[in-house]
């Protein structure tokens, strides 16, 4: 019987580079919202965007859930911290754009993206440190 592979040499799944896309989606959404202010914005790009991150975050999440020998306490443990600090962070965000008086679809398709922002970015820090953790 062999040893068991050691933590840094266990196959993971693309958990990290998933949510880190979806990450990367609505930035350039953010990005091209934004460049048009104060005019409306087209939301075509931005909405096809937001779709994709979504996708590639939900992917991203059952794929880590399917993962069976994982240091689910740290994940957890750094999980709740990093989505605290990211929901205040996606917040502020959120009201410098109503108090900007952005409004409608535009302001419907920045919250989807902020969503995206508030869980993409502890999944990714929450992951990398779980998956060199022992289990």
């Amino acid at each position: 019987m062999s040893a068991p592979p050691a933590v840094a040499e266990r196959p993971m799944p693309p958990v990290g580079w998933l949510s880190t896309t979806a990450l990367g989606c609505v930035i350039v959404g953010g990005v091209l919202i934004a460049s048009y202010a104060p005019r409306p914005a087209p939301l075509a790009v931005p909405t096809a965007l937001t779709v994709l991150a979504y996708a590639l975050l939900a992917t991203a999440l059952v794929l880590l859930s399917r993962i069976a020998d994982f240091a689910w306490t740290t994940f957890a443990r750094i999980f709740r911290w990093a989505l605290l600090a990211y929901v205040v962070m996606s917040g502020m965000i959120e009201f410098a754009f109503v108090h900007d008086h952005t409004r409608g679809a535009t302001l419907t398709e920045v919250t989807l993206m902020l969503v995206i922002f508030a869980l993409s970015v502890p999944t990714t820090i929450a992951f990398t440190s779980a998956r060199y953790a022992d289990v």
